[in-house]
């Protein structure tokens, strides 16, 4: 059997966590630089608050209905996914982190276990560990533990958050109540293909033949049906090296400075650089592209890009700062404002299998700075130690005028809780 774990209304969880009055209250999340909604409560669903709705355009309605309003806080959601991953593996050595709010779990050899029972514990124990609340479905394939997740967070005075398809009456229930449109795996093209030939739910959709489906999705919708009718064809992935790393962002507002935009790059190219390092990997190329806003057909439109080869394997973040201002120079036009801007290191290899070069190589004294550098900012926090070409002010220039605090990664945001007297705090580590 496969299980689907699956945080409820995650970032909005997370938030609530920490501050209780937000429950049973609406809530948002905003994306970077608070361009639009990226999450939302059930309350706020309730109020009719749609997926992307760009911030400037809800404001009002945001005070009219008290919606507690926050920006993206990635240290705190991804801080809070470690914690309930890492219980999750408690209860089977089999786990596949699908997204961060999102686990698949393979119970191999529980056929004497009460899954029920045991599911109900998994819930129980996520939830009073983290306050996170999830909800859990349990299939014979993946595909179909989806559907069963689904079905316990749509229904949850019947399946109490848990929901197992034990059978194959119950599996073509569940398929003829699920809409084309929302199947694993079917996209927005293929759901009006198939509408258009009258397959409007997943049953219909399992129903088809074989040669029909390889040729209108190719093999993979063929496994994708195959899932459906209980074949099971899609296994755990183990997590797998990126065979590409980028780091962009959008900025706070236009810049025009070359000075400003090269510190930007720099700090993308110190990210990249550090992805690389824990990944285990070496670039040999660096990608590096400058926009402007698109949005804004007043003012002059440019963008471009370019590929520098760096002559060696390398993962220092001194070299990487190197070549992508050497590329930013190249593309760079003072007449313009720009938006957006990202480093994307390219042609990867690992780094214990780098071939050297006879005239070029690495500085042998990068690797143990970046391993010093690393431990350093691994223990007093990213940032501790930066480099001579970022903005020592800030981490990311990015517009987040409704931040929460680092509850759980920053010690100067942990909970005061008062014990006795006014004067008496006691600090509680989350």
């Amino acid at each position: 059997m496969f299980g689907l774990v699956d945080c409820n209304n995650f970032y909005a969880s997370c938030e609530r966590v920490f501050n209780p009055n937000l429950r049973d209250k609406p809530v948002v999340i905003l994306s970077n630089n608070d361009g639009c909604v990226i999450a939302r409560s059930n309350e706020a669903k309730a109020l009719g608050i749609p997926m992307g709705a760009p911030t400037y355009k809800f404001e009002k309605i945001f005070k009219q209905h008290n919606i507690q309003v926050f920006s993206s806080n990635y240290a705190l959601y991804g801080d809070m996914s470690s914690r309930v991953m890492n219980i999750l593996s408690n209860f089977t050595p089999d786990v596949e982190i699908y997204s961060i709010d999102e686990s698949f779990l393979e119970f191999s050899g529980f056929g004497n276990y009460d899954m029920q029972a045991y599911c109900e514990k998994i819930k129980y124990v996520v939830e009073k560990g983290t306050g996170i609340p999830i909800s859990v479905g349990l299939a014979p394939t993946k595909a179909l533990s989806k559907i069963a997740n689904r079905i316990a967070k749509k229904f949850p005075e019947q399946t109490k958050g848990v929901f197992i398809m034990k059978d194959d009456a119950a599996r073509i229930k569940a398929l003829k109540w699920l809409k084309i449109e929302d199947v694993w795996g079917i996209g927005r093209q293929h759901a009006l293909r198939l509408k258009k030939h009258n397959i409007h739910t997943a049953y219909a959709f399992s129903e088809l033949p074989d040669e029909w489906v390889r040729k209108q999705m190719s093999v993979v919708g063929l496994r994708l049906k195959n899932e459906l009718q209980g074949r099971r064809t899609l296994e755990l992935e183990t997590p797998a090296h990126k065979k590409a790393i980028a780091t962009t962002r959008s900025f706070d507002k236009q810049y025009k400075e070359f000075d400003y935009i090269q510190e930007r790059v720099s700090s993308f190219a110190i990210k990249s650089a550090e992805k690389l390092r824990r990944q285990g990997s070496c670039c040999q190329m660096v990608y590096v592209f400058l926009k402007t806003n698109k949005f804004r057909q007043d003012l002059p439109q440019y963008q471009n890009s370019i590929v520098v080869q760096t002559g060696y394997p390398t993962n220092s973040s001194i070299d990487l700062i190197k070549f992508a201002v050497e590329g930013l120079k190249k593309i760079y036009q003072p007449d313009y404002y720009y938006k957006k801007a990202g480093v994307i290191v390219m042609g990867l290899v690992p780094e214990d299998q780098r071939q050297l070069a006879f005239f070029t190589a690495e500085n042998p004294k990068h690797k143990q700075l970046m391993q010093k550098i690393d431990r350093l900012n691994g223990a007093y926090g990213t940032g501790a130690v930066r480099f001579g070409s970022q903005d020592l002010g800030k981490v990311w220039k990015m517009r987040r005028e409704h931040l929460s605090q680092a509850y759980t990664t920053n010690l100067g945001s942990i909970i005061e809780v008062k014990v006795g007297d006014e004067e008496s705090h006691l600090k509680v580590d989350g």
